[in-house]
């Protein structure tokens, strides 16, 4: 049998295809399935959009969904912020760039939980290393994560402390990417260093920001791990995210209704980043 260029190609698409529907689409249609019904891990019953409208009328639900904005919107500002800044210096060809650059990167290599630990020690508000560190000059330190108004903040910061590494080889990569033809006309033309980093290397790594804020709202939207890791979403609800909601439910035996919270959550990161992606491609700049 004699096989078309067309034919050929889809064939080369099938494994591809098995994966993405085993892996993605079956669970999404089940998790959609499953949000409409009272389940167990023996039996089942369908009750329709219950879930739906239990989930919506959480008394925590207000609380949750504000600091997941406030969160991702913190998080994402500080990581395209910081990571642009350290993008740009760490694109120079200095002998010791590769090293910091390894060491910018390497809290992104480490467990969210085993950071999450590590940090909850450090912000003891009596026995803290940063509080000591603070006392040794004169400065009393808060309770960061037993202050419910600075809480959310301080988890913020860790956050961004662990994902700026990743933004930052983003950025590295777009900045590296912009051709010396064009630093070389600049030079010609009297430009200095300010104008090269104004004129040339903030508009020509557009490409490279929007990723780096999709990816970083998306991702605080999504977070989990680490404010559980910290705080479980206390004091009182003052870190409460949606996801930690429905993960809480879960642990209450309410599987249905975390699953439908699961499915909330989905349209809500669909229906922030999908209009924040068609926004950010029509102010892209092109090489």
């Amino acid at each position: 049998m004699r096989l078309t260029n067309s034919t050929y190609t889809y064939r080369f698409l099938i494994p591809a295809g098995i994966i993405y529907f085993v892996f993605f689409l079956l669970p999404t249609i089940m998790s959609l399935f499953f949000s409409m019904t009272w389940w167990s891990l023996t039996d089942w019953k369908f009750i329709g959009l219950e879930n739906f409208k239990t989930f919506l009328t959480e008394p925590s639900l207000n609380i949750g969904f504000k600091n997941t904005i406030i969160y991702a919107i913190v998080t994402c500002v500080l990581k395209v912020f910081l990571g642009f800044l350290l993008g740009a210096f760490l694109s120079s060809k200095l002998k010791t760039m590769g090293f910091i650059r390894s060491m910018v990167f390497f809290p992104t290599l480490l467990s969210s939980v085993a950071i999450g630990i590590a940090f909850v020690m450090m912000m003891h508000p009596t026995q803290g290393l940063i509080n000591m560190a603070l006392k040794t000059v004169g400065i009393v330190g808060p309770d960061w994560l037993g202050d419910s108004k600075i809480a959310l903040l301080s988890v913020a910061l860790v956050d961004v402390w662990k994902g700026v590494g990743m933004a930052t080889v983003i950025f590295i990569a777009g900045i590296m990417s912009i051709p010396e033809d064009y630093y070389e006309a600049l030079m010609i033309d009297g430009g200095n260093t300010f104008h090269k980093f104004w004129n040339l290397i903030l508009p020509l790594s557009r490409p490279a920001m929007n990723s780096v804020i999709i990816l970083a709202f998306i991702g605080g939207l999504r977070s989990f791990d680490l404010i559980w890791a910290m705080t479980k979403g206390g004091p009182g609800f003052s870190t409460d995210l949606i996801a930690s909601i429905i993960y809480k439910q879960y642990q209450a035996g309410f599987y249905g209704l975390s699953t439908a919270g699961n499915v909330i959550l989905f349209l809500l990161v669909s229906a922030l980043a999908f209009p924040l992606y068609a926004y950010l491609n029509k102010k892209e700049v092109d090489l």
